[in-house]
């Protein structure tokens, strides 16, 4: 018996095919998600996201902050990022993701989503700079939403409703045969923020 075994190892794949997507269900407690979400409102160096779209910048009204080991520079939607320096509290979130998946990330991507009138299209994270089939840890702090995951051939979709505190892990080759987004909600809904913990790889 391995008494060293590894939760992660009891964890359903919510993919049944082409790639592993674990959740973790609620790492914090209502009262420590409560206050981690109004210090990152306060203390995040949070800035409109940008985008090219067919030759046009569009500015999106949801914010965006991009933190690290190093000054990475990340690119996506044909707009590069560089990377701020980690803060107090997202070094201790980082610790916290860590521990419970035994994974390392060097770097976080955090989205502000200020009612449900915002979310994010299909699209998969296969930037180059990431690394290959990497773990990608997305902790949800604020109001639940639902976040989908469509196959790129068979166009099956399984979906799931992040909890507030709550930590989902994609990795393996979930960013090769899947997208995922997080649909816009009619529904009365308050503000969201997600941390994406990522590993950059230098080139």
């Amino acid at each position: 018996m391995d008494l060293f075994n590894n939760t992660t190892d009891n964890l359903e794949n919510l993919l049944h095919i082409d790639g592993i997507v674990n959740y973790y269900g609620r790492l914090l407690s209502y009262q420590e998600a409560d206050i981690y979400l109004d210090s990152l409102l306060k203390n995040i160096e949070w800035k409109n996201d940008e985008a090219i779209i067919y030759g046009k910048r569009i500015i999106t009204k949801r914010k965006v902050a991009w933190y690290g080991d190093k000054p990475f520079k990340y690119t996506y939607s044909k707009t590069t990022k560089q990377a701020l320096p980690w803060t107090i509290e997202l070094l201790e979130l980082k610790k916290i993701v860590e521990k419970e998946t035994r994974e390392k990330f060097n770097s976080c991507l955090l989205n502000l989503y200020h009612d449900g009138t915002e979310g994010m299209s299909w699209h998969s994270d296969a930037e180059q700079a990431l690394k290959k089939d990497g773990a990608i840890g997305s902790l949800s702090l604020g109001a639940e939403r639902k976040f989908s995951f469509k196959h790129k051939k068979t166009k099956e979709s399984v979906s799931i409703t992040l909890q507030h505190g709550s930590l989902f892990v994609m990795k393996g080759t979930t960013q090769s045969n899947w997208l995922h987004s997080l649909p816009t909600t009619k529904n009365p809904c308050k503000l969201r923020i997600n941390l994406t913990f990522r590993t950059i790889i230098e080139r």
